[in-house]
C-alpha cells in the first residue's frame, strides 16, 4: 500500500505550520535568559543580590529543560499514536498557555512551576513538527526543510531580543513579556484542528491495523513506540541518537547562555538594552548556522559534519569566554560566530534524526534523542549553577568549563550510522 501523496499547497500549509510551531518555540527559549534577571529582582527584592540572580537563571532553565525532556519523550510519542499534526496542536497550545500564566506569578517558586509546565510543549513541538515536514516532502527537499527547521526556532530567539531592545524588560516591567508569549495558542488550535496528517503516518497506521488484524502487513512490532525504541533492534540507534542529541544541547545550554547575564551584568549599568543587543546577535549568526547545517551535512556527509561543527564550537566557545568580554570591540562578533558555529547542530539534527528511525517510532524516537539530552541539560545546568558559585560568580569560568562538553562531539559521532544516502521509507 503506498502512501497518499499531498498536493504542493498542502505541502506548504503543513511547512509553514511547523516553522510556526518553532519559530514560537524558540520565542519560549530565549525569553529567561533575557527575563530572568529582571523577574529575579521584582519578585525577591530587597534579597535579591547577583550571586541569588544567577542561581535562579540556573534553576529557571534547568525547569525548561527538565519539562522538555519529558514533553519531547511523551508528546513525542503521542505523535506517533495520535498523529503529527494533534500532537503538534496539543504541545504549541502547552508552551502558549502556561508562558502567559507566567504574567500572574508572585512568587519565583510559581514561575518556576510554570516553566517546567511550558518545557512540556517545547520539547514536544520539534519531535512532532520535523517529523510532520519530513515525511510531506520529497527526499530532494530535505535538506532545504530541515534547514528551515532549525532556522525557525532561532528566529523565534532573534525576533524576541528585537522586540526586548524596543521595548525594555527592567524589574518593573516584564509582564507584558509574558502575556505576549500566550498569543501562539492560536496557531495550536489550527494545527490541531486543520492541518493535513503526514501520508507517511497514515499509511504506517494502515499497515500496522492490518497486521493487528491477521492481514499481510509490514509486520511491525504491536508494541508501544518507547518500548519499542527500548528494546533490541532499536535500542542501539536510541542510544546513539540520545549521545549525539545531548552534546549540543548540554552545551548550548550550560555554557553558551551564560553569556547574557553576563552582558546583562557587565553591560546593563550603562546600557539597558545591552543584553537584548547581545542576544540577537547570537541569534543572527544562530539563525544562519541552524540553516545551513543541514546543508554543511548534505554537502560533506552526516558523520565529517558533525564532527568538524564539534571541533569548532569548542574553540568559539572558548574564545567567546576567555578571549573577550561584554562591551569590547571583539566580543559582539564572537558572540555572533558562536552563534553561527554552535547551532549548525541545530540543522544537522532535523535532517539526521528522522534518517536514524523507521516511521512507525519516528516522532517517538526524534524525541526521545533530541529531548534526552534536556535532562542531562538540566542536570548540566544546576551543576553550572554551583560552578557558578564555586567559581565566585565568574561568567567567563563557568562558561569556558561548560564549553569543553562538545569536544565529546568529535568522537561519538563515528559510532553513529553514516545515512548521507538514506531514504525515508514508510
Amino acid at each position: 500500500m503506498s502512501a497518499p501523496i499531498l498536493s504542493s499547497r498542502a505541502r506548504y500549509v503543513v511547512l509553514f505550520t511547523a516553522i510556526g510551531a518553532l519559530l514560537f518555540d524558540g520565542v519560549e527559549l530565549g525569553l529567561m535568559p533575557v527575563a530572568s534577571l529582571s523577574v529575579s529582582q521584582s519578585l525577591l527584592g530587597a534579597a535579591f543580590t547577583p550571586a541569588a540572580g544567577g542561581d535562579w537563571f540556573a534553576r529557571f532553565t534547568a525547569a525548561l529543560m527538565l519539562g522538555a525532556a519529558v514533553g519531547g519523550i511523551f508528546l513525542g510519542s503521542l505523535g506517533d499514536r495520535i498523529g503529527r499534526t494533534r500532537a503538534l496542536g496539543v504541545s504549541v497550545l502547552f508552551y502558549s498557555v502556561f508562558a502567559g500564566l507566567g504574567a500572574l506569578v508572585q512568587t519565583q517558586e510559581q514561575m518556576l512551576a510554570l516553566r517546567f509546565l511550558v518545557g512540556l510543549g517545547v520539547g514536544g513541538v520539534w519531535p512532532n513538527a520535523v517529523a510532520l515536514a519530513a515525511e510531506c516532502w520529497p527526499d530532494k527537499s530535505r535538506p532545504i526543510v530541515a534547514g528551515l527547521m532549525g532556522a525557525a526556532l532561532n528566529c523565534g530567539i532573534l525576533m524576541l531580543s528585537q522586540i526586548a531592545r524596543t521595548w525594555h524588560i527592567t524589574p518593573e516591567s516584564w509582564r507584558w513579556l509574558f502575556q505576549l508569549a500566550a498569543v501562539p495558542a492560536v496557531l495550536g488550535v489550527v494545527a490541531l484542528t486543520l492541518i493535513p496528517e503526514s501520508p507517511l503516518w497514515q499509511a504506517s497506521q494502515s499497515k500496522r491495523r492490518e497486521s493487528a488484524a491477521g492481514s499481510p502487513g509490514d509486520g511491525s512490532d504491536s508494541a508501544s513506540p518507547l518500548r519499542q525504541l527500548l528494546r533490541p533492534p532499536l535500542l542501539r540507534l536510541t542510544l546513539i541518537g540520545v549521545l549525539i542529541g545531548s552534546i549540543p544541547m548540554v552545551g548550548a545550554w550550560a555554557a553558551s547562555k551564560w553569556m547574557i547575564p553576563w552582558a546583562d551584568k557587565v553591560g546593563g549599568a550603562t546600557a539597558s538594552g545591552y543584553k537584548a543587543l547581545t542576544q540577537g546577535w547570537w541569534a543572527l549568526g544562530a539563525v544562519l548556522g541552524s540553516f545551513f547545517g543541514a546543508q554543511i551535512a548534505g554537502w560533506l556527509g552526516r558523520r565529517r559534519a558533525y564532527a568538524m561543527i564539534s571541533a569548532a564550537t569548542t574553540v568559539l566557545t572558548l574564545l567567546m569566554f576567555l578571549g573577550t568580554a561584554p562591551l569590547q570591540a571583539s566580543f559582539l562578533p564572537i558572540v555572533f560566530a558562536q552563534g553561527f558555529v554552535a547551532t549548525l547542530f541545530f540543522g544537522w539534527l532535523p535532517l539526521y534524526l528522522p534518517e536514524l528511525f523507521p516511521t512507525h517510532v519516528r516522532a517517538a524516537g526524534s524525541g526521545i534523542a533530541y529531548n534526552v539530552g534536556r535532562f542531562a541539560t538540566g542536570l548540566g545546568v544546576l551543576a553550572a549553577g554551583a560552578l557558578f558559585a564555586a567559581l565566585d560568580g565568574s561568567y567567563p569560568k563557568v562558561g569556558a568549563t561548560c564549553g569543553l562538553i562538545y569536544l565529546l562531539g568529535t568522537f561519538v559521532i563515528w559510532w553513529a550510522p553514516d545515512t548521507t544516502d538514506r531514504k525515508l521509507k514508510e
